[in-house]
């Protein structure tokens, strides 16, 4: 099930809500790409997405805010932050708990943020987002196991056909900033 927070705006003018000025241009087919999918597309890739990682039980997704994801990931997690994807796996302990795998929350102004960096449409990091938001659901946690989480991701957006994933981006952004810099020659 898809929900859509009441206070976010699905389709600001720009793919930014911080009132920075916008690196994409104005032009009809890049704003497209940064318009918030329908409730309709995203349930029907959640559905896939799910089947795809084997995890049983109704999901909700809740397209949300930066400051209610700061907000649940203070809470929770204790760090005063937004984030981009939370995951809440339902209490297997809890009446009925068989028939619920579990919440997500994503942040629509952080994903439309990557999905410019990233250089694809909202449509997809929202995507990618569900699909690892599922795997922590599922009980994977990268930041525990010994890749086993990211090799799973890996083979999911391969058959999903989705772009890297956040895993992967850390990796990446982790050997670029380990990569030690030329020294400049002395003349």
């Amino acid at each position: 099930m898809i929900l859509l927070d009441p206070e976010l705006d699905p389709d600001p003018a720009s793919p930014f809500t911080t009132g920075k000025p916008s690196p994409v241009s104005a032009s009809p087919a890049k704003s497209q790409n940064r318009r918030l999918p329908t409730a309709r597309t995203l349930g029907s890739f959640l559905a896939k997405a799910q089947a795809a990682v084997r995890l049983r039980g109704q999901v909700t997704v809740l397209l949300t805010s930066d400051k209610t994801l700061r907000s649940l990931n203070r809470r929770f997690r204790g760090k005063n932050k937004p984030t981009d994807v939370l995951s809440f796996p339902a209490d297997p302990s809890a009446p009925g708990a068989m028939k619920i795998a579990g919440d997500l929350a994503i942040s629509v102004p952080t994903a439309r943020r990557q999905s410019v960096e990233q250089g694809h449409p909202l449509s997809t990091e929202i995507k990618v987002l569900i699909l690892h938001g599922l795997l922590h659901l599922a009980g994977y946690d990268h930041e525990a196991d010994a890749g086993e989480m990211e090799r799973r991701e890996r083979l999911l957006r391969e058959r999903l056909r989705l772009p890297p994933g956040l895993i992967e981006r850390a990796a990446i952004q982790t050997r670029k900033a380990s990569k030690p810099t030329a020294k400049a020659r002395r003349p």
